[in-house]
């Protein structure tokens, strides 16, 4: 397990260098700087702006600065948001979107499964039909149209939830929901699929034998083998849910990652930009890392080499 740990560490500090080389100078290729944009500098302001982010130096210094700050832990200061590190923006900006995510996460998991689950146990039936009619509707349609279709049924018809906001947790509920429900329907249908596949197997066919009830059955028997497909599925989502939550933030005015993300990219804020790149690399990195470990708590058969 240390070995294991230890391998997948060292893989994941190459992977963040080669992620930082490639960003720093894909973002430096881009025609102008961070100050383009700003009206007419004077040449002194321009000249110590320049001076103050290592900008005025050549390409391969300021790529060996950049490197060895982000090795401290040192993301540096926004080019943007005036008087803030990228540290402190990350650390405003990642409790808000964590929230959000962990609560889309919820949705996703526990629709996802009852869906699937049943949508297995009453294969052919019209139930079925409709479980995965749905399910192939939400992965159909993106979370934006999702999100319109929501605030029009429970802001405006049925007045529910709040619009937009953040604060309350009534204000939470409808950006998860409409965030976690594409991989909701993915997770159901994954789930139908792996239980089905399971529920046509031995064991289970012994079980029945046995006299052991359907409910057994299925949640006792049946349900944890066909978990692993979804653990795999999980493990990228969970990144997916936290840095595509960019356009539900938006929608909904919820400040997070997502649009310090994209305001990053639109205003050139080298440092901002890197430091959720990183950040978003980190946690695709980890979660890979608990599937891992999850599918040898699920399956004994499997081994960590």
């Amino acid at each position: 397990m240390i070995a294991f740990l230890l391998r997948r560490f060292l893989w994941m500090l190459v992977t963040l260098w080669v992620v930082f080389t490639v960003s720093f100078f894909l973002m430096r290729s881009v025609p102008g700087g961070p100050f383009d944009r700003e009206r007419i500098l004077e040449p002194e302001i321009e000249r110590n702006l320049l001076k103050r982010y290592n900008l005025d130096k050549p390409l391969w210094q300021q790529y060996l600065i950049e490197l060895g700050n982000v090795t401290r832990g040192d993301l540096g200061y926004s080019f943007k948001i005036s008087d803030y590190t990228v540290n402190e923006i990350i650390a405003q900006g990642l409790p808000i979107s964590v929230a959000l995510g962990v609560l889309a996460l919820i949705f996703a998991t526990t629709l996802g499964l009852v869906a699937g689950v049943m949508s297995a146990v009453f294969r052919g039936t019209w139930g079925d039909v409709l479980l995965m009619l749905v399910a192939t509707m939400g992965i159909a349609l993106p979370n934006f149209v999702i999100a319109g279709i929501c605030i029009i049924l429970f802001v405006f018809i049925i007045p529910i939830f709040p619009a937009a906001g953040w604060g309350d947790f009534d204000q939470l509920i409808l950006p998860a929901f409409c965030l976690g429900a594409p991989y909701a329907a993915y997770v159901a249908r994954i789930t139908r699929t792996s239980m089905l596949d399971v529920l046509s197997q031995d064991h289970i066919r012994t079980a029945r034998a046995k006299g052991v009830g359907p409910v057994r059955v299925v949640i006792v028997h049946a349900l944890r083998g066909a978990l692993l497909p979804v653990v795999s599925f999980l493990g990228p989502a969970v990144a997916g849910i936290l840095t595509g939550s960019l356009v539900v933030e938006q929608i909904f005015a919820i400040p997070g990652l997502g649009s310090h993300f994209v305001q990053a990219a639109l205003q050139r804020d080298y440092t901002l930009a890197m430091g959720l790149v990183l950040l978003y690399t980190v946690m695709l990195y980890v979660m890979n890392w608990i599937v891992d470990l999850s599918y040898a708590v699920l399956d004994p058969r499997v081994e960590l080499e």
